[in-house]
């Protein structure tokens, strides 16, 4: 038993050293990533130029495609109407792939279950300081019958800007969307 518990810890250092080489995600929204703020960053309450009410279902969106100008700031209202969880993460696909075995390790670690999350397990200590918690700027996780804002302003084109579902499975189910820049 104290094997497979230190191989899973080494496995989720080597994970969270993972995560936060491809910058998919920091704890912290000052993190200095170059393709999420290319894509943007936080917008401010009071710089809203819309909202756009955004629905999650078990593995889709109630959108698929998303229309957007640069130098926009949205306010994105979420609403899982799913019994699982989900997230509504912006992002490139290769954002998305990296947040996936992120997601993965949360499900494997009792953090995320089903239709609820695991505050305590979110909370885990996994050495340098580093904890499960799901806080990134950019990405909201709704339990089911939750909702939630995200505000966000987008700076420039991104080719391939998606929102999407990082739960295991989800994404390559479908659940995800893409946005068009509009000139």
């Amino acid at each position: 038993m104290k094997a497979r518990s230190t191989s899973t810890f080494l496995a989720a250092g080597f994970f969270l050293a993972l995560w936060g080489f491809t910058g998919v995600v920091n704890a912290s929204p000052g993190h200095g990533d170059q393709q999420r703020e290319a894509m943007g960053q936080p917008g401010q309450p009071g710089q809203v130029d819309r909202s756009i009410d955004i629905e999650m279902h078990d593995n889709y969106y109630g959108v698929e495609n998303l229309d957007i100008q640069a130098g926009e700031t949205i306010r994105f209202q979420v609403t899982n109407k799913g019994k699982l969880v989900h997230e509504f993460s912006v992002g490139t696909p290769d954002m998305h792939e990296g947040h996936q075995e992120m997601m993965q390790m949360m499900v494997e670690h009792g953090a995320i279950k089903g239709g609820q999350i695991n505050q305590k397990a979110m909370q885990m200590d996994m050495g340098d300081g580093r904890s499960m918690k799901h806080d990134d700027p950019n990405s909201l996780l709704l339990e089911a019958g939750e909702t939630g804002e995200l505000i966000w302003t987008f700076n420039e084109p991104v080719k391939n800007l998606e929102f999407a579902c990082n739960l295991p499975g989800h994404y390559q189910a479908g659940m995800m969307g893409n946005f068009h820049f509009q000139q």
